[in-house]
């Protein structure tokens, strides 16, 4: 039996590292998994390396299996996909998503997995945190059909909500970026595409995911009388100024915001039913096309580097592990 893995570790503020850990014996109520795949959660993940996490928000940005402590040394991630190899009846040889950080092999509760759908591939399953986040949105967002709709930031989160909406009958959906290269991915993603001078305006809902007061402030700009932006972005440690004057009294606008940490009680869901369900989604091969770069476990502390520092540009980064689990 391993008794020893390997493990990402930020070692201090912008300098990540591998680490020898220990890998406790499973107990009865537990699977030991072997990574396949992990995923860099762009947004977070970058802002975690950088530093830029505020204080205040040590604990509500904990990772659920977050080893140290912010700013550094820790443990961080959350996109994990592997295969049991160790634990009850039934369980072996099942692959599961966790979100557990990047790590060769790792024990926890059976609770903490949800099992990969057969339809659903492992390399793609990886977006299962980012496709929860996005149904977290749909469920606080509430779209109906025919409404008039757009995503402004076409990173991880914008674009999975994108592809829920885009299943909406009747629906006008637009993509909107200031990067134009992401038309080739809203195309795929099976929606319109357009930079923020270009969106179509008098929109119903608008969902916000740049992470900048440019986003915020042209979301209010795009939405019809009484429209609602449902924002998703998290600053870290900004505080962003928002543009409360002008239209947003006159057309008696809300923002709102939507966060993955809590199911809202009125849809009267578990967290593992969340998650079953975003995993359910990703049979759907568009998803293919947010994934945009793959490198192997041991270049991950390069590759964090470089994304936090801006040379990395895409939208999800898949690792790769050795299939021996080494």
């Amino acid at each position: 039996m391993e008794r020893e893995a390997r493990a990402f570790w930020l070692r201090e503020t912008g300098a990540g590292e591998i680490r020898t850990v220990a890998v406790p014996p499973p107990g009865d109520d537990d699977v030991r998994v072997r990574t396949l795949f992990s995923g860099v959660s762009r947004g977070t993940e970058t802002l975690v390396f950088g530093g830029g996490v505020p204080e205040s928000q040590y604990e509500v940005m904990r990772a659920p299996f977050q080893d140290g402590k912010f700013p550094a040394p820790v443990k961080y991630g959350y996109l994990n996909v592997g295969v049991v190899e160790e634990g009850p009846p039934g369980w072996p040889g099942r692959v599961v998503f966790c979100l557990y950080p990047h790590q060769t092999r790792y024990v926890v509760p059976v609770s903490a997995v949800t099992p990969v759908p057969g339809d659903v591939p492992a390399a793609r399953a990886i977006l299962a945190g980012t496709v929860e986040t996005a149904v977290n949105a749909m469920w606080d967002a509430a779209p109906l059909v025919g409404d008039r709709v757009a995503v402004v930031g076409a990173g991880m989160v914008g674009c999975c909500v994108a592809r829920l909406l885009a299943g909406v009958p009747g629906t006008r959906v637009q993509l909107v970026d200031v990067d134009p290269g992401r038309a080739g991915v809203a195309d795929a993603l099976g929606v319109g595409f357009a930079t923020p001078d270009a969106a179509e305006g008098e929109c119903d809902l608008v969902v916000h995911a740049s992470a900048s007061e440019a986003g915020l402030a042209r979301s209010l700009e795009l939405l019809a009388p009484e429209g609602t932006v449902i924002e998703l972005s998290w600053y870290g440690d900004r505080r962003p100024a928002v543009p409360l004057g002008e239209v947003f009294h006159s057309r008696r606008l809300t923002i709102r915001a939507s966060q993955v940490g809590t199911v809202s009680p009125a849809r009267r869901r578990t967290y593992a039913e969340r998650m079953a369900l975003a995993l359910r989604l990703l049979a759907d091969p568009a998803y293919d096309a947010l994934v945009t770069g793959e490198s192997p476990f041991d270049e991950l502390p390069a590759v964090l580097a470089r994304m936090t520092g801006g040379g990395m540009p895409g939208l999800c980064h898949r690792v790769l592990y050795d299939p021996a689990g080494g």
